[in-house]
């Protein structure tokens, strides 16, 4: 009797032993969870480049079929167009009313849609002979656009991304994003890349790799250095994140930029160069 009072009693002790370390556990877990998640810290590392029209102020940029298609911005100036990756010579484009300041550009099938700035009117193109085939509206301003295979990702110059119905370009939702748990505002041309959004900073240097769902960046990108002193001089702001087919690559470039760059993202290092 008394050797068994003795082992419940053990038994006892030992089960809120366990159910403290348990609580403990849970309350370290739960604290975890609430930190906002880091950003990993990444870079591009260059492959190669390709020439670039100085004349094009980018504002959107995608690969399909072995050609770039591009969305210029500026007033009387904007244009959406096809070029030759390897020479950089536009083999198609067609003029923006000049009203119109042009933005972000996606693909959807057989069309491309590019919004424009302050217009409220996003210009549907057909992707072949570049005609225009529709046209919607939408509140606020236009900066970056693409296509997950199901929605249209949309950002505006803010913290921002929202989602949009490809066939009625209908607002579907939204998503703040947010990097260590702060905003990060001024997101710029946006590619959507194998589940997540690749996004342009505007005024910034990095790229930021967005999980769509959460609105968590995922990996923080140093694309600075990649223009020469001599070409910086009359080149503007790094703008334009292109999927390169068939490979984990990237294509990048700027406005007025004499270049676009394949890069890889690879992990950040001090003594890594570019």
């Amino acid at each position: 009797m008394m050797r068994a009072m003795v082992l419940g009693r053990k038994n006892a002790v030992l089960s809120w032993f366990l159910w403290a370390v348990a609580l403990g556990a849970t309350g370290v877990c739960a604290k975890s969870a609430a930190r906002p998640l880091a950003s990993a810290d990444l870079r591009v590392k260059v492959l190669r480049s390709f020439p670039h029209d100085t004349r094009a102020y980018t504002q959107g940029l995608l690969m399909f079929g072995g050609k770039l298609y591009e969305g210029t911005g500026l007033y009387g100036r904007s244009t959406v167009r096809r070029v030759d990756l390897a020479s950089g010579a536009v083999e198609q484009e067609a003029a923006l009313p000049p009203d119109l300041f042009g933005e972000g550009l996606a693909r959807v099938g057989q069309r491309l849609f590019q919004l424009t700035w302050k217009n409220h009117r996003a210009l549907v193109w057909d992707l072949v002979t570049l005609a225009k085939v529709a046209e919607f509206s939408y509140d606020g301003e236009g900066w970056g656009l693409c296509f997950d295979g199901k929605r249209l990702v949309m950002s505006d110059g803010s913290d921002r991304l929202t989602f949009r119905n490809p066939t009625s370009f209908r607002k579907e939702g939204e998503v703040h994003v947010r990097r260590g748990g702060k905003p990060v505002a001024n997101l710029n041309e946006l590619e959507c890349v194998r589940g997540a959004v690749y996004a342009n900073v505007w005024g910034d240097s990095h790229i930021a790799r967005i999980d769509p769902q959460t609105g968590e960046v995922t990996g923080w990108i140093d694309a600075s250095g990649l223009l020469e002193p001599s070409e910086a001089a009359s080149a503007d702001v790094l703008n334009g994140i292109a999927e390169l087919e068939g490979t984990d690559h990237l294509l990048v470039t700027g406005k007025l930029w004499p270049r676009v760059f394949e890069v890889q993202v690879v992990p950040a290092g001090k003594d890594d160069p570019k």
